[in-house]
């Protein structure tokens, strides 16, 4: 675990450094980041969740649904935080925009909620109760880690 914390961190610097700068740049690094850390989180879970074979049966493909359900969301926090970034070069956020960006940011928020609260029942039919708790705290881990560097990256409104 502590090893994608240390990777996601290196990323999202390199993915936020030119986000404020460019448009089409930021949204290239932000892919890059999203592709990089599927490609690592799949093992990081596996070797977190301690899956008999008949459970891994049934978790990877709830799994694979979940991470494409997730991949949405991630692509609409992508796509406000660069229009944040725009509003933020151009020195032309106004109240009515920040506003917007607000509804959005707590869709977004809510949506991740309907989704998880939707996956759990899911996870139930093929997971005991300690390991559905077991994976939603590791996808839980990851997203905090991914939002504070976030969080870290993105400069406040002026």
């Amino acid at each position: 675990m502590k090893s994608l914390k240390i990777l996601i961190a290196c990323v999202l610097a390199l993915a936020m450094s030119p986000l404020f700068a460019q448009d089409k740049a930021a949204m290239d690094s932000m892919r890059v980041l999203q592709d990089k850390i599927k490609a690592d989180k799949k093992p990081m879970v596996a070797a977190n969740m301690d899956l008999t074979d008949a459970e891994a049966k049934g978790f990877w493909p709830i799994y694979e649904d979940y991470q494409k359900e997730l991949k949405k969301i991630n692509e609409r926090t992508a796509a406000l935080i660069v229009a944040y970034a725009k509003e933020f070069n151009a020195n032309s956020l106004t109240d009515e925009k920040a506003q917007k960006m607000i509804h959005e940011q707590i869709a977004i928020e809510e949506s991740e909620v309907r989704l998880k609260s939707s996956f759990v029942p899911k996870l139930a039919k093929v997971l005991p109760g300690k390991k559905v708790a077991r994976y939603l705290q590791i996808e839980g881990k990851v997203r905090a880690v991914v939002k504070y560097e976030l969080a870290d990256a993105v400069p406040l409104v002026q």
